[in-house]
């Protein structure tokens, strides 16, 4: 009865473990979201420091995990980016390291492409004002629709193409990366 027994606690404790969602700081992440209908898994999650700071808790949704750049770029389904603020920030400290990282990732040309989505998007913080320690910002992409920015559970817009979410997802996940060690984290490094 006993090598029984430990079959059957072994297979709960796994069971038990696989249920429960990630950790990052004392952050709780859902293994599991919705975004558009469609179920999305947690590929990776960490944080964003600037320069010894902790900033945010940055956490990737896709459809099927992966663990390369290219293939997160390449899968046209619906993503998430969720961003779990650590400390308070103005729209101007958001908007400003969002746009670093747009220019760090891209050539002048192409921001000149999305210069009008990436003034939605500066709208669109101005509008909030600031995060909150505690806020959770989503930028959730939607095929067809674009980028929907919720911040504290409200949707505050949608900014239209699927090239303007790649370029999103490159200020974390580019060649430059706002954060190397985030980067590595959200390709479930």
């Amino acid at each position: 009865m006993k090598p029984a027994w430990t079959g059957y606690l072994t297979a709960w404790l796994l069971l038990c473990g696989a249920a429960q969602a990630a950790e990052v700081e004392g952050v709780k992440l859902a293994d599991k979201v919705q975004v558009g209908g469609a179920e999305l898994v947690l590929n990776g999650a960490g944080v964003r420091t600037r320069v010894f700071f902790k900033v945010y808790v940055g956490a990737l949704y896709l459809q099927k995990k992966a663990s390369a750049t290219e293939a997160v770029l390449a899968d046209a389904g619906p993503k998430r980016i969720a961003m779990h603020v650590l400390r308070d920030l103005t729209a101007e400290q958001l908007f400003s390291a969002l746009k670093d990282g747009l220019s760090n990732n891209h050539s002048p040309g192409q921001l000149a492409k999305l210069e009008p989505q990436v003034k939605q998007l500066e709208d669109i913080f101005n509008a909030v004002k600031a995060a909150k320690n505690g806020d959770v910002i989503l930028l959730d992409y939607l095929p067809g629709a674009g980028t929907r920015d919720t911040v504290r559970g409200d949707d505050k817009g949608t900014i239209p193409g699927e090239e303007f979410n790649r370029a999103l997802l490159r200020v974390w996940l580019g060649n430059q990366p706002a954060d190397a060690s985030l980067k590595k984290a959200m390709l479930g490094g």
